[in-house]
C-alpha cells in the first residue's frame, strides 16, 4: 500500500479559497488564458533574444508560429519543452539518469522537495525524467527575484511555474507564506498536480544541502490540522540532485570572495541572469536524480507530537537524510574531498589521470573569475571554496549512510 494518501478537500482545506482567482498572482496561467498570454509573449523582443541565445540556429518566425498553435500548458511541456530539454541534455551533459521513480505512484500528486544546484534546470531536468517515463510534469516554484521582466513572469507561468514572493515587508511575510502554502495544498490536494520546491531559499553555494526550517513551517501552515498532518497532506518526496560538474562553481566562488571582502555584498539582477545562462548552456557532466520514499510513513511515527518546533525539526532531519543518502557520488567528489583534507583516503575511487584532469578543471574555472586585483590568497580562498562545493556531497553522504566507499 502506498504510504501517501489523497486529501479529503472537505475537511483539510481550511485556508484554501474556493475561487481559484485568489491565487492568480502566483499560480501558473489557466489553460483558458494560455493562447492570449502566448500571443503576447512571442512579440516580446526580450523573449526572442532569449530564444536565439539558447537556440542559435532557430528560425524564429517558424518557432513563433509553432508556439501559437500550442493550446495549453501540458502540450507546451510535451511538444516544446521536452525536445528543448533533450537538446540541452545532449549538448551540455554526459547523460541524465533517474532512480526511485517507483516511489511516486503515477496516479497521485506529490510535493517533490530537493537540494538546489541550478537556478533553472533542477526542476526542468526532473520534469524531463518524468516526460521520458510517461509521467505528468510537476509545477515548479520560482522566486520572484528572478522575474526581472514581465515577459519572464509570463513565460514561467505559461510553463507550469508558480511564484514564491521574496523580500516582502515583514508585515506581509506571513500573508505571503500562507498564500504559498495554501496554493501548494490546493495544487496537490485539489488539482492533483505535483509540485517541485527547493529545500531552501536560493542555492546552497557550498553544496552543503540543509533544509530550511522556515520552508517546512510554510508548508505546514495550510491544511486545517496540526503540523505533522498538514505536512502529510502534501505527500513530500525528497529528491537528491547530483551534478558531476557545476558550471556556476566559479561564479559561486567569486561570490564567496566578494562576501568575504564586503559582508553586505548583494548580487545584481545581471548576476542572476549570468548564473541562469551559465547553468543552462555550459557543461555539467553526468546528472542524476534520485527520488526517495514519501515521508508519510515516518511522519506517522510522531503524528501526535504537539510541539510544532519539534515536528519541524524532525521533518527537516528526514528530508536531509534522504537527500544526502541519495546522492550519486562521482570521482570529482572523492578527489575534491582528498585535496581539501590533504590526504588520499579515497585514492581507490579515482585514477591519477582523473585527479590531474580535475585540478586542471579547477584552475580553468578560476581563470574565468573577472575581478580586479585578485591576489594569490584570494585565488587560494576561491579554490578552497570550489573544493568544498565538490566535497560536501560526499561528506554528507558518508554522514547519512555511515559508509565510505566507491559504491556509486
Amino acid at each position: 500500500m502506498n504510504p501517501c494518501f489523497e486529501v479529503d478537500a472537505s475537511c483539510k482545506m481550511s485556508y484554501i479559497m474556493s475561487n481559484q482567482h485568489e491565487f492568480s498572482e502566483i499560480a501558473p496561467f489557466e489553460d483558458s488564458q494560455f493562447s492570449e498570454k502566448m500571443a503576447q509573449l512571442v512579440t516580446e523582443p526580450g523573449f526572442e533574444h532569449a530564444v536565439r541565445s539558447v537556440m542559435p540556429d532557430v528560425d524564429y518566425p517558424e518557432f513563433r508560429n509553432k508556439l501559437l498553435t500550442i493550446p495549453d500548458k501540458q502540450t507546451l511541456q510535451t511538444k516544446v519543452m521536452w525536445p528543448f530539454l533533450e537538446m540541452l541534455c545532449q549538448k551540455t551533459t554526459s547523460g541524465i539518469t533517474e532512480g526511485g521513480l517507483e516511489n511516486a505512484h503515477p496516479d497521485m500528486a506529490y510535493t517533490y522537495i530537493s537540494n538546489h544546484r541550478d537556478i533553472v534546470l533542477d526542476a526542468s531536468f526532473l520534469n524531463l525524467c518524468f516526460l521520458r517515463a510517461g509521467r505528468r510534469t510537476s509545477e515548479i516554484a520560482i522566486g520572484d527575484n528572478l522575474l526581472i521582466y514581465e515577459w519572464i513572469t509570463d513565460l514561467v507561468k505559461l510553463n507550469k511555474s508558480f511564484v514564491v514572493k521574496r523580500n516582502v515587508r515583514l508585515t506581509k511575510a506571513l500573508e505571503a507564506a500562507r498564500q504559498l502554502s495554501a496554493y501548494i495544498h490546493y495544487a496537490v490536494g485539489q488539482k492533483k498536480e505535483s509540485v517541485w520546491i527547493a529545500q531552501r531559499e536560493g542555492r546552497a553555494k557550498d553544496s552543503n544541502d540543509i533544509t530550511q526550517e522556515s520552508l517546512v513551517k510554510m508548508l505546514s501552515l495550510e491544511g486545517g490540522a496540526d503540523t505533522a498532518r498538514n505536512i502529510e497532506a502534501i505527500n513530500l518526496i525528497p529528491v537528491s540532485i547530483s551534478y558531476e560538474y557545476d558550471p556556476n562553481d566559479y561564479l559561486k566562488a567569486r561570490e564567496f570572495l566578494l562576501r568575504r571582502i564586503d559582508p553586505d555584498f548583494k548580487k545584481s539582477p545581471h548576476d542572476d541572469l549570468l548564473s541562469m545562462e551559465t547553468g543552462m548552456l555550459q557543461y555539467k557532466g553526468h546528472v542524476h536524480f534520485q527520488l526517495g520514499e514519501c515521508i508519510n510513513d515516518k511522519l506517522r511515527e510522531f503524528i501526535d507530537v504537539t510541539d510544532r518546533s519539534e515536528v519541524v525539526h524532525r521533518v527537516c532531519a528526514i528530508i536531509d537524510n534522504s537527500i544526502h543518502s541519495g546522492y550519486r557520488i562521482y570521482p570529482v567528489n572523492y578527489i575534491a574531498y582528498d585535496l581539501l583534507h590533504h590526504h588520499e583516503d579515497h585514492k581507490s575511487c579515482y585514477t591519477d589521470a582523473q585527479a590531474a584532469d580535475f585540478e586542471h578543471y579547477i584552475d580553468g574555472q578560476l581563470d574565468k573569475v573577472e575581478l580586479p586585483d585578485v591576489s594569490k590568497l584570494d585565488r587560494a580562498f576561491m579554490r578552497e571554496m570550489m573544493l568544498t562545493m565538490y566535497a560536501n556531497p560526499l561528506k554528507n553522504k558518508i554522514s547519512a549512510t555511515g559508509t565510505d566507499c566507491c559504491g556509486d
